[in-house]
């Protein structure tokens, strides 16, 4: 059974004794009126979304905390699919007595559509999502076309009752009120479904008595129940602000990892954003030009240099600034070089400089021979490299041969496996599997892990022949491949 966590420190409360279910009444709590439909033909995408169900009662606050979890998730891209979005539309016969009719019953809901939904935008696909109307009680038109997403919020008060929707989940949340204050919210400020009450001509003044006749008992029997299933519950909804703080924090540590880096510790991946998306998404357009190929690329090389000088050790140091005040900082590690992979790799060294004034650059010429020989051409290091961290520089990881020949040569000169940052733009699995299983001690700092290779071992989506890109020595034209060029 996992791990519950209760945020922050709320015991978990026993089932509460099941009574006999005759009707309820649903509240309208629907931000996202949705549609009804099928998943595209869309090509699925490699990383799946990140997929949160957040449960609880009625008027728990369950649409507050889903707010407030994407006002914060502001570098993702978050779709909210309601639960009332997939209620089976009423019959006439059905219609007659809508006051009657439970819709806080797990059978009100078309849960084979909803499954069919969330399971196509697990894969990457779009899926057009029911409207329904809560005057009518039908699913009208349009629907709503959702396209997959970074993160997928599923809300709803029994998204946690079906086993097959939360084996689809990474995070389950149940949303934890107690029944006073959810009566009185569901009393005073309005949740429930008003077409409803003026067809039963119920008064505000009944609401409570309706609650404790058809809400109460079906919370209990239905939606309560489901509460041990949840990873986070969060006491008081909305109102809590550490819990919904540390549910964003934890988000954000789970997208920043590919599972690669579950795998191999040694493997560091910049935290993505619409900024580096964009910037891959430029460089990686076959229609991009050389201009603004090298523009956006050299972006990039300084995010990925940065971030590698980060990983180098530091002394603590204490100075006083300029208005006579202690600060306590730390100063960089200087020994260090940079050997870079004849030609593509020169294409990082103008960021290196930048970053490190006056670093010493040595050069690695390697030439293929078939598809997984390499040999060694041309090499000029720095003499003492053996006593300096070095900042190995490639901007492509594929196969992995060709920094296999690199790294190994390195070895052989003396530097420690510790003392090697190997920093590149994009990186394909396989290359990774290569590097990592053979050298698990250096560091690997990448701004993007691609889905494959190809065939020809070129890396799938890739960039194209980087080299030949960057220096504009491409004779096919700008942005196409060169099927010349040798996989790395």
């Amino acid at each position: 059974m996992p791990f519950t966590h209760t945020l922050p420190f709320a015991s978990m409360n026993s089932s509460a004794g099941v009574d006999p279910l005759t009707n309820g009444l649903k509240t309208n709590l629907s931000l996202n009126p949705s549609s009804n439909g099928n998943a595209s033909n869309a090509k699925p995408s490699a990383k799946q979304p990140f997929f949160i169900g957040v449960a609880g009662g009625t008027a728990s606050g369950k649409t507050t905390v889903c707010n407030m979890i994407i006002s914060q998730l502001r570098d993702q891209r978050v779709v909210l699919v309601n639960q009332d979005s997939f209620y089976h539309s009423l019959d006439a016969e059905k219609l007659k007595r809508v006051h009657e009719y439970n819709f806080d019953h797990p059978e009100a809901f078309d849960t084979e559509l909803l499954l069919s939904c969330m399971e196509h935008l697990k894969r990457g696909q779009a899926v057009s999502i029911p409207n329904y109307d809560f005057k009518t009680h039908q699913a009208i038109e349009p629907t709503r076309k959702v396209n997959p997403p970074d993160i997928i919020i599923l809300e709803g008060i029994l998204v946690l009752h079906d086993p097959r929707v939360r084996d689809l989940m990474n995070m389950k949340i149940f949303v934890d009120t107690v029944p006073p204050v959810q009566i009185l919210m569901y009393a005073f400020h309005g949740e429930f479904n008003v077409t409803q009450l003026k067809e039963a001509e119920i008064s505000r003044m009944c609401l409570t008595k309706l609650y404790a006749r058809f809400v109460k008992p079906s919370f209990e029997e239905f939606i309560l129940p489901s509460k041990k299933y949840a990873d986070i519950i969060i006491p008081r909804g909305g109102d809590n602000d550490v819990a919904i703080d540390l549910i964003v924090q934890h988000i954000h540590t789970k997208l920043g990892q590919h599972e690669l880096c579950k795998i191999y510790p040694n493997i560091v991946v910049i935290h993505s954003t619409f900024q580096i998306r964009g910037m891959h998404t430029l460089i990686r357009d076959a229609k991009t030009t050389k201009h603004d190929f090298v523009f956006y690329a050299d972006r990039l090389i300084r995010l990925v240099v940065e971030h590698g000088l980060g990983q180098l050790p530091f002394k603590e140091k204490q100075i006083i600034t300029p208005t006579g005040t202690v600060y306590s900082g730390v100063i960089f590690y200087k020994h260090l070089c940079g050997v870079s992979v004849i030609r593509s790799g020169e294409s990082m060294e103008n960021a290196l400089r930048a970053c490190c004034k006056g670093i010493k650059i040595g050069k690695i010429l390697i030439h293929g021979k078939g598809n997984d020989g390499r040999e060694l051409i041309y090499e000029k290091l720095p003499k003492d490299i053996a006593s300096r961290h070095v900042l190995f520089l490639d901007p492509v990881l594929a196969s992995g041969y060709s920094a296999i020949k690199a790294i190994s040569l390195l070895l052989s000169k003396g530097v420690p496996e510790t003392n090697i940052i190997f920093l590149n733009l994009i990186a394909a699995p396989h290359g990774i599997h290569a590097i990592c299983k053979k050298f698990p001690k250096l560091k690997l700092v990448t701004s993007e892990i691609d889905e494959s290779l190809n065939d020809d071992l070129r890396v799938i989506p890739g960039m194209g022949e980087f080299g030949d890109r960057y220096f504009g020595t491409d004779n096919e034209g700008e942005g196409t491949i060169s099927s010349s060029r040798t996989p790395k």
